[in-house]
């Protein structure tokens, strides 16, 4: 019998069945996943095959297999460097929030994702949350990185959860398909699904004051089918998002505003580095790219893991508007 994981939380996992009823299963034996070093064999949004067990008063399931996945997302495991955790499989759009100081989203996590979900083939959209707090200068922080990954490509939606503010356009690209709502902890992740979805009354915190950061509210992720014709993962708050899986050669390609260009280059495994005739390095200078994109790239293409949190699109901001004088 075939089902889908929609919710994991180590040990037990429940899945829907075809007869849409959830079952709580556990896994047979070790799942060796080729190819991929992971700390958790099965995630949320698999397919697999169960079978029944019934060696207790309540009818459980055993997992047997897993279904090829279409994509997952992952992100460096907590405790083991080398190894990845896979946050979810099997997804149609990710939805990264994103909160200019409440708290901060950097573009160095904003890129990573980004990198993330073009290398396993996943569309990202950013979603600028909170907008019914911003000041002046909040605003214009907003407005500066919209235009920045607008002009890449990547859609972006201004939203505010408290006053309903661009939930029709959000639900919009969500209809028909497995979305993943995901972001630093405290963006408001699970205050949106229950303005998209009032039924689910997910958990939410307060912001710590102390630090600036959210509470961890979600502690694994779980799917949701909504009234309106979509699934939607919910997911644990990511503080940091490391790059895994990667040959240096291929990092720019995830670049989109690079890989548009890479054909100009000289080499043809240029890194856009210290090589001559760079067509990034050129269109960089001339403001073509964001600088903080740059960055990030170079920070993901040298290992930078510590630094990445640093930030520099407010210096980038204030850089361009000189230049505009």
């Amino acid at each position: 019998m075939i089902g889908i994981v929609y919710k994991s939380t180590g040990s037990w996992y429940t899945i829907k069945t075809e007869n849409n009823h959830f079952l709580e299963c556990r896994i047979k034996g070790k799942f060796r996943m080729q190819g991929i070093k992971s700390t958790n064999p099965i995630a949320v949004g698999d397919v697999v095959d169960y079978a029944l067990e019934n060696t207790t008063d309540v009818t459980t399931g055993v997992i047997v297999n897993i279904h090829e996945r279409k994509n997952y997302i992952v992100r460096k495991s907590v405790n083991l460097s080398h190894q990845m955790h896979i946050i979810a499989s099997n997804i149609d759009v990710v939805f990264l929030l994103v909160t200019i100081n409440n708290p901060p989203t950097t573009t160095s996590f904003i890129d990573r994702f980004l990198v993330t979900a073009e290398a396993y083939g996943i569309e990202g959209v950013l979603v600028f949350n909170k907008i019914d707090t911003f000041d002046e200068a909040t605003l214009e922080e907003q407005l500066f990185l919209q235009h920045i990954y607008s002009e890449i490509g990547y859609k972006c939606l201004r939203v505010s959860a408290k006053e309903s503010k661009g939930i029709e356009e959000l639900k919009a690209l969500m209809i028909d398909r497995v979305s993943m709502f995901s972001g630093h902890s405290g963006v408001g992740k699970s205050t949106l699904v229950n303005t998209l979805e009032p039924a689910l009354n997910l958990k939410t915190k307060q912001i710590s004051a102390s630090h600036a950061q959210g509470k961890h509210t979600t502690t694994f992720a779980e799917m949701f089918d909504l009234s309106f014709g979509a699934k939607i993962i919910d997911t644990p708050g990511i503080r940091g998002f490391g790059i895994v899986d990667m040959e240096k050669q291929e990092i720019g390609d995830y670049f989109p505003e690079f890989f548009a260009l890479k054909g100009q280059c000289k080499f043809n495994n240029c890194l856009h580095k210290d090589e001559p005739h760079c067509a990034i390095k050129n269109a960089l200078e001339n403001d073509a790219i964001a600088w903080s994109r740059y960055k990030s790239y170079t920070q993901i293409l040298e290992g930078d893991e510590e630094q990445y949190r640093a930030d520099i699109y407010d210096a980038e901001r204030r850089a361009s508007d000189e230049t505009r004088k």
